[in-house]
């Protein structure tokens, strides 16, 4: 699948630049008592709103909850009506921004190409890591033989 990679946030636009630092902020909120890597999600709305989300682990794994899934949830819980249009992730470990970029989890992948076919329009996938950047402009890429409705029958 086709993806931009950029090796700093400087060469990006503006607003995936905010995102991604939103991502940051949301990592370092995270409770990871026991993998001790933290990962942030910050989602953009059509309205201009960010939505942030980090993953919260339990001692009665898999229990946990994942920084993408938290913040779609909330966004689809908390702000109806807006659509989002893109999601920055970022992970932390040691307090660092990992090395490379840390893509979602397939629950994750699913809970987003879900919201995309929902709403009708792609969501832009921002991955961001210390060495590179990689920006999906749609989460549909990052499942090409995705479960969707039409397979329920």
């Amino acid at each position: 699948f086709l993806y931009k990679e950029y090796l700093n946030s400087d060469e990006m636009p503006d607003a995936d630049r905010v995102l991604i630092e939103e991502a940051v902020i949301a990592a370092s909120g995270a409770y990871a008592p026991y993998s001790h890597f933290m990962v942030g999600a910050a989602i953009l709305l059509d309205d201009g709103t960010v939505v942030r989300g980090a993953n919260v682990e339990n001692a009665a794994f898999p229990s946990g909850s994942c920084a993408e899934k938290t913040a779609l949830s909330w966004s689809v819980s908390n702000c109806s009506g807006k659509r989002p249009v893109a999601i920055a992730i970022a992970a932390l470990s040691g307090g660092r921004l990992t090395r490379e970029p840390v893509p979602p989890c397939g629950n994750c992948r699913q809970m987003l190409v879900e919201e995309e076919h929902r709403q009708g329009k792609p969501i832009k996938v921002i991955l961001a890591g210390k060495e590179k950047i990689l920006v999906i402009e749609s989460a549909e890429s990052l499942m090409p033989l995705r479960f969707t409705k039409s397979h329920l029958g």
